[in-house]
């Protein structure tokens, strides 16, 4: 392992406070290409690569088990169709590129989402990935592909409203903790850090249930600038937060 990195990893284990789930919603491919005087497609390709750059650092972090990268929404459909095709592309190199260090780095793919609407190319090595990471149980990606977070919410309360037609549940019965097991994300903890980048404040839709009290942390950094020094950033502001969860705060 790098000094580097493994300089890093020590800094922020003696912090304490490891967050278990960190989300992302990677935002800023467009005005980094701008910014640069490069075409589009070039912003989404240094997009791509620091996602898989993140991606491998965070599965270094002890304690840090799932990261849920905001890929694709339901709403990205409105882009012209030359840029979802590029992004289409880009996944799947992805995938191909990053199923080694998922197998070295025992890392599972989970979907979320509902990727059937995506070319059968992009399907196939989206089955062939989740297939080959299954049994992988030291961290979990989570890939939001045409993802919503209403979407799923909907989703959910067609799953929960079937089982109460057929009477395998009872309505009186129901609790918030068996609806979050109708979700994309069943069995996962709710992130504990969302990060946001590009300047924009808000969720996009974006895993709206499950971010009922995570801490929020928006950056002006454009994701392919989003690095690691970034990440270690956002990751020691979460570290220095108190959460409370509704609660007071502690006295000393």
């Amino acid at each position: 392992m790098p000094a580097d990195l493994q300089e890093n990893l020590q800094k922020i284990h003696s912090r304490g406070q490891i967050p278990r789930h960190v989300a992302i919603i990677m935002d800023g491919n467009g005005r980094w290409s701008h910014k640069q005087s490069v075409e589009l497609a070039e912003g989404h390709r240094a997009g791509s690569e620091r996602a898989r750059e993140i991606v491998e650092f965070c599965s270094h972090i002890d304690g840090l088990n799932i990261l849920s990268l905001y890929a694709f929404s339901t709403e990205n459909w409105k882009r012209p169709k030359m840029e979802i095709k590029t992004l289409f592309k880009l996944l799947v190199r992805f995938l191909k590129q990053e199923l080694p260090t998922m197998q070295k780095n025992n890392i599972r793919l989970n979907i979320l989402g509902e990727p059937g609407e995506f070319p059968s190319f992009v399907r196939r090595q989206l089955n062939n990935v989740v297939s080959k990471t299954a049994a992988n149980n030291k961290f979990i990606l989570n890939l939001a592909l045409n993802y919503g977070g209403r979407d799923e919410i909907v989703r959910a309360i067609k799953k929960v409203g079937n089982e109460l037609e057929s009477g395998e549940m009872v309505a009186g019965e129901f609790t918030e903790e068996m609806f979050s097991g109708y979700l994309d994300t069943a069995g996962q903890p709710s992130p504990d850090l969302l990060i946001r980048t590009s300047g924009e404040q808000r969720l996009s839709n974006f895993m709206l249930w499950q971010v009922a009290y995570t801490e929020l942390y928006f950056t002006d950094v454009l994701w392919p600038d989003f690095d690691r020094s970034c990440f270690l950033s956002a990751l020691f502001d979460y570290q220095d937060r108190e959460r409370r969860f509704g609660g007071r705060e502690s006295e000393n």
